[in-house]
């Protein structure tokens, strides 16, 4: 578990770091960054943590430059851990005609089956297993109070690693996550292309899916903008909207007017989001 320290810088009173290490899982160097708020350099400290997963074309660095989130985390005492969203590196495969909605940067946060992907390609077992024993065992969280949310593929992501790993954690919510990867253009060149023609080897990357084959998870909290280019064609909340209602999970959707896709509409909601995460992450036991 050796880790290397890229960089840090002190903010509000916490430190705002990038680390890299080398992963079993990926074969491939990982960089990810960590936001320590001021109560982590306190004797016996394990604080709560939120997990970020970023969407398409991004890496760690597009929500910790640009997401505002080291205040609130620096009040709420939260630790907010912003992973890599694909492999990189020398020798991993990207799309061959170089589309950003494949390869590189588009990891989709699942373990990919197919040829010249599978030994690379393997963000879920990354994400649920591997860093956050990497996470543990360096930083001072407690394991018992964790919280996830994404944005885009990565609220694809956050949606469906909570629901196939009920009670790992506390709370889950999504900015503009893709719903339904199944029944979207993003999602079909991406799950087709990672795991195969087989349709029904898809249903454990779909939120929609997992919802009606039995998959639940208490209650989530997603923001969504109304002047969102990709809202009609590739996020489709209303599929998760209908099976969220036909499962009975309570869903706080709320469809913001005027903002798009962008980090100007992460930031302007992801205090909402990380007070909601740190009222249900406080006082929880394992």
């Amino acid at each position: 578990m050796s880790l290397e320290t890229v960089s840090t810088n002190r903010m509000f009173g916490g430190v705002q770091g990038v680390y890299r290490h080398q992963s079993r899982e990926t074969k491939t160097p990982m960089t990810f960054s960590v936001f320590l708020p001021p109560q982590a350099a306190e004797a016996g400290a394990r604080l709560p943590v939120v997990w970020y997963l970023s969407g398409l074309t991004c890496t760690y660095a597009n929500v910790t430059e640009k997401g505002q989130f080291q205040r609130a985390c620096a009040e709420l005492g939260l630790i907010f851990v912003a992973p890599d969203s694909s492999p990189r590196g020398e020798g991993v495969p990207d799309d061959p005609e170089g589309a950003y909605d494949f390869g590189l940067g588009a990891g989709f946060y699942v373990d990919a089956t197919q040829a010249s992907w599978a030994a690379n390609y393997r963000m879920e077992s990354y994400i649920v297993s591997e860093l956050p024993e990497v996470i543990a065992a360096n930083f001072p969280v407690d394991m018992a109070r964790q919280g996830l949310t994404g944005h885009s593929m990565g609220g694809h992501g956050a949606l469906t690693l909570a629901l196939k790993t009920p009670g790992r954690w506390k709370s889950v919510s999504a900015f503009a996550p893709i719903s339904s990867p199944m029944r979207c253009p993003w999602g079909e060149k991406a799950l087709g292309g990672y795991l195969g023609p087989d349709r029904a080897a898809w249903r454990r990357y779909d939120a929609t899916a997992l919802l009606d084959d039995g998959a639940r998870v208490p209650e989530l909290l997603v923001d969504q903008g109304e002047a969102d280019n990709f809202l009609e064609g590739q996020l489709k909340p209303d599929l998760l909207e209908a099976a969220c209602r036909k499962a009975g999970v309570r869903l706080t959707l709320r469809r913001q007017p005027g903002y798009d896709h962008s980090y100007y509409f992460i930031a302007s909601f992801m205090e909402d989001h990380l007070r909601w995460h740190a009222e249900r992450l406080q006082g929880v036991t394992s």
